[in-house]
């Protein structure tokens, strides 16, 4: 079974992080589910407005939104049991780390891209 990967902040707009990271993570085998509040189709995959939308489990959380954003949704990624979040470079602050450590979120201060062999200057 592949690891499903939840891209919060995907963009269809290709010069973004959060879509280099989508096609980052179907290159890699990645099953990818984007998340953005607004969009219905990312690089061709289904959208969902958040996590709590996304049926069934998600292996990864990998976060493309301002630190202010990632503070309002921590809370519904930790109800959905999402095991592993990867704060990108630009998404973390010190609030943020302490309330995903407070809810026992598993946190990964780190370019996600890069850590599973994808250059996200190349994509």
């Amino acid at each position: 079974m592949r690891t499903v990967v939840a891209v919060i902040g995907a963009s269809n707009d290709r010069r973004k992080f959060g879509n280099r990271a989508v096609r980052g993570y179907v290159a890699e085998g990645y099953t990818v589910i984007p998340i953005h509040p607004h969009a219905q189709e990312i690089e061709g995959l289904k959208a969902y407005p958040s996590v709590a939308d996304v049926p069934g489990p998600i292996d990864v959380a990998s976060l493309y939104v301002p630190p202010g954003i990632g503070l309002q949704l921590i809370d519904e990624i930790a109800r959905k049991q999402i095991p592993e979040v990867w704060f990108n470079p630009g998404s973390e602050s010190e609030a943020l780390i302490d309330r995903a450590r407070q809810l026992s979120v598993r946190s990964i201060v780190a370019c996600s891209l890069l850590a599973i062999g994808q250059n996200p200057h190349a994509l």
